[in-house]
């Protein structure tokens, strides 16, 4: 038997065996992810939540053209208010805002894009128009009313705001719902409701929906009140009184009380003018009723915080019923001229229509039908509250 012959010690040199490389020569992956340089293709994003807000470009462009949409909404509701003088123009506008937050189409745009400017119109211009409306009103007309009739507008307003806030409670409103609405019925309207939401920074959405119910009801009173005047008795002057303590809207009162003549639409307005008088005081009241609240949470503060937080507090006068203010004293002083007065009135009105278009296009009619019932309710009785009430102070005060 023969030997197995072993390899040549070339032929072992001539085919090495790969020796495996030392651990020192393989290359040491990276202990993190954050070691790594990003690509170059990749830019690095900050956290200072840039990306979530759009840019000021955008911004500008969006509140441009909600304003461009309210003021295609005025336009329209001028023109329909020239070719149907009963209803009033600021009526349309709402009712123009809380279509075309429901129109396909449009209703993108209002809720998208629109949206910041229709904000700002129902807030900005509300207030713009609340200063002007200031010089519709002078202290000798409301002293020429006599203080009978200042204390039935007194007692007229009392009884609608507490009666109005008191029910809402009951009903189980959100919100500043039932504040809204007993400001608008026992004041002035949308008007009203604009300037004490400001006082109490109020939701969108209870604004809107005080404002829509409002509107609603003092359009109705158009129609209905001077079907009531000769059954309840009424002169055409005692008619235009309880038409100034009793509808909502400076604009809604003019179309009521001049059905029955000159002499009922004088008196009417300056009931109501003296109505509007007190728009002031109660948002002074709400001011300081948020800031009490406000004072409350901070002293005993609730999930660990501390007493004395910074808590924002809303002036106790703001800046635009001072500036309403203002607007009473300079007309009393007698130096505008009747022309200035004018164009300041339909300044006025242009403005006012423009934020109640912007008001309208947030009302969300599906979220409104889930408490329709108890709105209605509340307005409803609201109405007969200071209808009734009105009523008798004329008779009281004949």
């Amino acid at each position: 038997m023969s030997r197995p012959r072993s390899a040549h010690p070339t032929q072992l040199r001539a085919h090495p065996r790969p020796h495996p490389r030392p651990a020192s020569a393989l290359p040491t992956p990276p202990r993190s992810a954050a070691a790594l340089p990003p690509p170059p293709s990749t830019p690095a994003r900050s956290n200072t939540g840039r990306d979530e807000q759009p840019p000021p470009a955008r911004a500008r462009s969006g509140k441009l053209s909600g304003l461009a949409l309210a003021a295609g909404g005025v336009a329209v509701a001028w023109a329909a208010h020239q070719l149907l003088p009963a209803v009033p123009m600021l009526t349309i506008a709402v009712v123009l805002g809380v279509v075309a937050a429901h129109v396909r189409g449009v209703r993108a745009l209002v809720r998208g894009r629109c949206r910041p400017g229709l904000s700002y119109a129902g807030k900005r211009l509300m207030r713009l128009g609340i200063v002007l409306l200031g010089l519709k009103l002078s202290l000798d007309d409301v002293l020429g009313l006599g203080w009978a009739t200042v204390g039935m507008v007194f007692a007229v307003v009392g009884a609608t705001f507490f009666g109005t806030l008191w029910l809402g409670r009951k009903l189980g409103l959100q919100g500043d719902q039932p504040l809204l609405i007993a400001t608008g019925y026992s004041i002035c309207g949308a008007s009203a409701i604009g300037a004490v939401s400001e006082a109490s920074d109020s939701d969108e959405r209870d604004v809107a929906t005080s404002v829509a119910l409002v509107t609603l009801c003092g359009t109705l009173a158009i129609a209905v009140l001077p079907l009531l005047q000769h059954p309840l008795g009424l002169s055409d002057a005692e008619f235009g009184r309880w038409a100034g303590a009793s509808v909502h809207d400076v604009g809604q009162v003019v179309a009521t009380a001049q059905t029955a003549g000159s002499a009922a639409l004088g008196d009417a307005v300056l009931v109501k003018l003296m109505r509007v008088a007190m728009l002031a005081p109660l948002v002074a009241a709400v001011a300081l009723s948020v800031r009490a609240r406000a004072r409350t949470r901070t002293d005993a503060p609730a999930g660990g915080g501390r007493p004395g937080a910074a808590t924002r507090r809303p002036p106790l006068v703001p800046l635009f019923v001072a500036g309403f203010l203002a607007m009473v004293a300079l007309r009393s002083t007698g130096v505008l001229p009747g022309a200035a007065i004018d164009v300041a009135g339909h300044a006025q009105e242009l403005l006012l229509a423009a934020a109640l278009f912007g008001l309208g296009s947030a009302v969300h009619l599906p979220t409104l039908a889930r408490t329709g019932g108890r709105v209605a309710a509340l307005g409803l009785c609201s109405w007969v509250v200071i209808g009734g009430v009105s009523y008798a102070g004329v008779l009281l005060t004949a």
